[in-house]
């Protein structure tokens, strides 16, 4: 899942695909690259101020309408539910709530589309800082969290197969949770829907090599990648796509999933 977002303030690319065509560009390129899906974004998860639910669907619904049909999946990161109503009537495909479902109502737009749901793991109301979040037991709290939201989106109509989990590294933790998360995934992907990880050149990859600024997180984030994906994660949402998708084809050719590409070797 290649990562596109339309804010002057993201994380990774700081405004660098704000523009309506540069979004677009760069996820036709993360296609070229290898994507699968596109993540669109209008609003980072990080604290600030609102943005107006208008302002968002200005942002996320073009570059929606203009990817629709060119095969790709496409995702748009939300947690409002008039902005997930407009994507999927501009043609998105999933939800991604960072949120875990903060807002009820999200489940209900995601049934009425019959629409796929990424339901993450996050304890802060949107938009808002949690200062020095504590856990007894990060991995547990985060499967039981999951295992609620889950029920509520099934209980509202959202069919389990349209479910996808994602534990939600850095989200309201701190690098050590992080950590715990990534090396005890199998208790999140043990719940039994398909799991997401975002672990892209996130701070818990920059502490662990010792202050490594977002530009210089790559290797580490790719590793993190393929720990997660050996413990049963089946979505990495990344930056770097090209890098990224070598290093999945990697293991898909080890595990037996694919094929290689050709043969010559020693025939």
């Amino acid at each position: 899942m290649a990562i596109v977002n339309r804010t002057p303030d993201s994380f990774y690319d700081r405004g660098r695909t704000d523009a309506l065509h540069l979004a677009v560009d760069a996820a036709r390129r993360a296609v070229d690259d290898g994507a699968d899906w596109v993540d669109v974004g209008g609003a980072k998860f990080a604290p600030g101020p609102a943005i107006p639910v208008e302002e968002e669907i200005d942002r996320v619904v073009p570059v929606v309408a203009a990817l629709a049909g060119d095969g790709v999946v496409i995702s748009v990161d939300t947690f409002h539910p008039e902005v997930a109503r407009a994507a999927l009537a501009a043609g998105a495909h999933v939800i991604n709530d960072t949120t875990g479902i903060h807002d009820p109502a999200m489940a209900d737009v995601v049934a009425e589309a019959g629409a796929v749901v990424v339901i993450t793991h996050s304890l802060a109301k949107p938009r808002t800082p949690l200062p020095s979040p504590r856990y007894d037991d990060v991995v547990g709290e985060v499967a039981a969290f999951l295992r609620e939201r889950v029920a509520l989106a099934e209980s509202r109509g959202v069919a389990s197969d349209r479910i996808i989990v994602d534990p939600g590294h850095d989200l309201n933790k701190h690098t050590l949770d992080s950590l715990e998360l990534t090396r005890r995934l199998r208790e999140v992907t043990a719940l039994g829907y398909p799991t997401l990880v975002a672990l892209s050149n996130k701070d818990f990859v920059g502490e662990s090599l010792g202050r490594r600024d977002r530009s210089r997180r790559v290797e580490g984030s790719i590793a993190a990648a393929v720990y997660c994906v050996l413990q049963g994660a089946r979505i990495v949402r990344v930056h770097n796509v090209r890098e990224t998708v070598d290093a999945m084809r990697m293991v898909e050719a080890i595990e037996g999933w694919r094929e290689p590409v050709f043969l010559e070797h020693n025939r």
